[in-house]
């Protein structure tokens, strides 16, 4: 499937691909292990100097469960999810062109397919060591409605980059309503004036009826859309929690090496400064028994000097009382 947003750039495109290798690669990671690889990724990135790709990759946002296994599903299953995109515009089309027969068999075939491939993708997720639960599965089955509801869902799912479950408009047809043309209704037969004036009650009555359960349908459908709209923000939120706790930690992790690294390189500076006082020393001592000796030989030096001019003077004398005799 064709990503968009791609651009080449230099170097034939190579940071630009890379970095949407990097996303695809994100979104079927699992959602246990989504935070740390995205900071690893982000962290190779501004290390190789791409600034924009590190921040591109760290604005990634965790995918709940059921967008995970949705990812999973557009991934794993291209031919299947061709196929599905294109039920789902043939959907739209019969629809805008109130085709009935038409609607009526998609509708028909939609039910199964959403069926079969919320399957498919429980199975996946269970194979890649997630069991979806009954509530996951069903947010599957939401998004998948919506993928053949609305088309932007449906680009949005073949990207495979889901980070919330899908919710599919109101409007769409559920393939239950009545799919064939309305008959006109028989004219009644004349009857007594009296008879009309009840008939008339009773009808206005059923169209009040009608139209306070048409408002009430209304209202709930309203109130569902806001239920639905509250919950993906709290499940936003708490991926954004999620993730904010997570980075936290790793933090706290770096914290507490630098502070290891901190306090060994202080150790080893504080022993630097030992031996650099012991050797300070000893050069001192050396020093001073430098000066010693240096104060010895000097003493050596002229005791050796008068003991020279002594012995020269004895020898003089001794030549002298030799020639007398």
């Amino acid at each position: 499937m064709q990503r968009k947003g791609g651009r080449r750039g230099k170097a034939g495109g190579q940071d630009a691909e890379s970095v949407e290798e990097v996303l695809d690669e994100l979104y079927t990671t699992s959602p246990s292990a989504f935070v740390a690889r995205r900071e690893e990724r982000a962290a190779a990135a501004r290390t190789a100097g791409r600034k924009e790709d590190a921040r591109r990759i760290h604005a990634a946002r965790r995918p709940t469960l059921a967008a995970w296994a949705a990812n999973l599903l557009a991934r794993a299953r291209p031919e299947e999810t061709r196929r599905f995109l294109e039920l789902g515009q043939a959907l739209r089309q019969a629809h805008r062109t109130l085709d009935p027969a038409g609607l009526k068999e998609l509708s028909a075939q939609r039910r199964r397919i959403v069926a079969a491939l919320s399957r498919q993708a429980a199975q996946l997720a269970g194979e890649a060591g997630h069991r979806l639960s009954q509530a996951a599965q069903r947010e599957v089955e939401s998004t998948l409605r919506a993928v053949l509801a609305d088309p932007e869902a449906a680009d949005a799912w073949a990207q495979g980059r889901l980070e919330v479950s899908l919710t599919p408009p109101s409007a769409f047809p559920s393939g239950t309503a009545a799919t064939e043309p309305s008959r006109a209704a028989p004219e009644p037969e004349p009857a007594p004036r009296a008879k009309s004036t009840r008939a008339t009650s009773r009808t206005r009555a059923k169209d009040e009826l009608a139209e306070r359960r048409r408002k009430r349908q209304e209202e709930l459908a309203r109130a569902e859309g806001e239920a639905d709209r509250a919950e993906r923000q709290l499940r936003d939120a708490r991926a954004e929690q999620a993730d904010a706790q997570e980075s936290l930690r790793a933090a706290d992790d770096e914290l507490a090496h630098v502070r290891e690294t901190v306090a060994a390189a202080e150790e080893r500076l504080r022993a630097a400064h030992e031996d650099r006082d012991r050797v300070e020393q000893n050069r001192r001592e050396a020093e001073e028994r430098d000066r010693t000796a240096a104060h010895t030989v000097a003493e050596a030096e002229r005791e050796a000097r008068a003991s020279t001019r002594k012995v020269v003077r004895l020898g003089g004398r001794a030549g002298s009382w030799d020639s007398s005799d």
